[in-house]
């Protein structure tokens, strides 16, 4: 579909998209596209604008179109929202949610008690969020901790899936087959090129349910053919001491969404009525010491790779004394790097076409993608 003046309905026009939004800083830039923080002059509502030339889309507007028909669908509370589009003689902006509260990783190290129950809790609104998505029919397809952020710096702040890059609706055209998404969170079958459905993103969130109960991840080789065959194998286990202390009913809970077979594999459906998310079998017993230890000494290096973007936008705000933030009066800004970063969906974090620097998005140590995904249908997305 041309991205011109007669293109679709959904998109307004815009001469200068500064007569609507003054643009604060720059978040990201990337080969195709840019990353801006902005206000809404009218209501000095704050978000983050993803700024596309139009010459950078010839040739790709079927990607940047199923992007944006994915992300125009969803509505959900625990997903970061596309909330308008404009476009320009020589841009397109998709106008995206802003989401300051942090990265899960972060915010767990610096609680002081942490666990089963909490861990349960963010489960849970995980799965509703990709229940959600699997019943609008869009597979996620990259699932993951780094995708993972609160909406708020509030003690009580939702978590927000982002990152839609490697989005899919079913029945769009095609069989899902391509090798898209993250080692170490990517499913049997993805590595072993078969058609696959939305069981990959269940066993996506069973690999995050893990990691939310040790600090570490259950697949893991620095040889990459070596963690694709504990992969394929569906090898893993609940080591000693690490798992010492959680409960038989959140290993039960694991295992039923990181089984190799996707056809036995629980949906999200049935993920949410185990007893460890719908009953009272998740443990109150304070998990936080083992797990921080492990999360610091194996998702390390998210911090640094996300510092640049976050003190750029604490400094902004600082320095503009923004008291209140996207929701309007009451709400409180980030106050520190690390609770600053900033992320929006669309910004494809699992594609060889980008670098660390491309956008605004942390980016850790396992934050590459597979070998092979560069012949995914989005591997030339903006």
């Amino acid at each position: 579909m041309p991205l011109d003046e007669d293109g679709p309905s959904w998109k307004k026009r815009a001469e200068d998209i500064r007569d609507i939004y003054e643009f604060r800083e720059v978040l990201g830039t990337g080969a195709f596209s840019e990353v801006v923080l902005a206000e809404m002059k009218k209501t000095q509502k704050l978000v983050a604008i993803k700024c596309i030339p139009k010459k950078a889309l010839e040739g790709k507007e079927t990607s940047i179109e199923n992007e944006i028909a994915v992300l125009r669908k969803i509505k959900h509370t625990n997903i970061v929202s596309l909330e308008d589009i404009y476009e320009s003689r020589s841009h397109l902006y998709l106008i995206m949610q802003l989401v300051s509260g942090g990265e899960l990783f972060d915010r767990i190290v610096e609680k002081g008690f942490y666990t089963e129950k909490d861990a349960s809790q963010l489960i849970k609104q995980i799965l509703d969020a990709v229940k959600y998505l699997h019943d609008m029919g869009i597979v996620h397809r990259d699932l993951k901790p780094e995708n993972l952020l609160y909406y708020s710096m509030d003690e009580d702040s939702k978590i927000m899936i982002s990152d839609f890059g490697l989005s899919k609706i079913e029945g769009s055209g095609s069989v899902m087959s391509t090798a898209c998404g993250t080692p170490g969170y990517v499913a049997p079958e993805v590595l072993a090129q078969k058609p696959y459905s939305k069981a990959v993103d269940c066993w996506s969130i069973g690999v995050i349910a893990y990691i939310l109960l040790c600090g570490y991840p259950p697949f893991y080789d620095e040889n990459d053919a070596k963690l694709f065959e504990q992969i394929l194998k569906a090898e893993y286990e609940f080591d000693s001491p690490y798992w010492d202390d959680i409960s038989d009913s959140a290993k039960d809970f694991i295992q039923h969404l990181m089984e190799k077979d996707p056809n036995k594999r629980n949906t999200c459906d049935q993920a949410l009525q185990h007893p460890w998310i719908a009953g009272d079998t998740a443990l109150d017993k304070n998990i936080h010491e083992s797990v921080s230890e492990q999360i610091r000494k194996n998702f390390a290096k998210s911090r640094w790779k996300q510092a640049f973007n976050a003190t750029a936008v604490i400094r902004h705000m600082r320095k503009l004394q923004l008291g209140t933030s996207q929701e309007g009066p009451g709400q409180t800004t980030p106050t520190s790097p690390c609770h600053g970063n900033l992320l929006m969906p669309g910004d494809n974090h699992g594609s060889h076409s980008e670098s660390c620097q491309d956008c605004c998005a942390p980016k850790s140590s396992e934050n590459n993608s597979l070998a092979y995904s560069t012949h995914c249908a989005q591997s030339n997305r903006v």
